[in-house]
């Protein structure tokens, strides 16, 4: 299995190189995001946050957020175009395990969201984010980004494999790019109404967005940690296991 996921990685790997724009794409939406809301938004949304709190500081990992929601989109595409293709028939006719094929497709969104992942940051250090989160704190930072990434690549495959049409295979795209909206990215959740706070406050991209913060800012994480740790994995193997047996049963 290892074996035929690293040839097939090695292939969708080729398609992101050779498509420099599907990195460019998912980036730029998250990026005019930090733009406005840091140069236009900043100023009145700064006072909610209390003295001494720099509104970039508490948007970048509403962004980060984002720009993985937005970059696993790209899967549900690029597995509707294999099966358009007739690429999950050749490989049936192969002696491959049938989900190296799919894994193939999520280490690849693992490693294009990466890249993004370390180009937004470096825009939020030109912007003037700053922290003093040690090496300990950073590399939890970039495992909760990565499982994230993980947990909504395995989510974006369903309507991959299930399309009709191009359409379809992004049935997901605009939901969770826009779910962040209603969460703790972009302001405190004390400052909703009532039901909109509840469902905030409640929802997986919260607790995920509040422990990267906090890794960020130095603040105990506390169980933000775990909720977050276990809304992913839910997600994860939810998807994993639907994504599989779809794909098996499309093959």
């Amino acid at each position: 299995m290892v074996r035929d996921t690293t040839i097939l990685f090695g292939r969708t790997m080729k398609h992101i190189t050779r498509s420099a724009d599907t990195i460019i794409t998912t980036v730029m939406m998250p990026v005019a995001f930090m733009i406005l809301f840091v140069y236009v938004f900043g100023g009145s949304i700064k006072a909610s946050l209390g003295s001494g709190t720099a509104y970039i500081n508490y948007l970048l990992p509403g962004i980060l957020i984002m720009a993985a929601a937005m970059g696993t989109s790209y899967v549900g595409y690029r597995l509707f175009e294999d099966r358009q293709k007739g690429m999950f028939a050749r490989v049936k006719s192969m002696p491959i395990r049938s989900s190296s094929f799919l894994w193939a497709h999520v280490l690849t969104s693992l490693i294009s969201n990466m890249i993004s992942f370390a180009i937004i940051i470096g825009l939020a250090l030109l912007m003037g984010f700053r922290t003093g989160a040690g090496i300990g704190a950073w590399l939890s930072v970039i495992g909760l980004f990565l499982f994230l990434t993980l947990a909504l690549t395995w989510l974006n495959a369903i309507p991959g494999i299930l399309a009709k049409s191009m359409t379809g295979a992004s049935a997901l795209a605009y939901p969770l790019t826009f779910l962040p909206m209603l969460s703790s990215a972009f302001v405190p959740t004390k400052t909703m109404p009532g039901p909109v706070r509840w469902f905030a406050e409640n929802q997986p991209l919260t607790s995920i967005t509040n422990a990267i913060r906090n890794l960020l800012n130095q603040q105990p994480v506390g169980q933000e940690l775990w909720t977050a740790l276990i809304w992913m994995t839910v997600i994860t193997v939810l998807g994993f296991v639907i994504a599989d047996f779809l794909y098996k049963k499309a093959v």
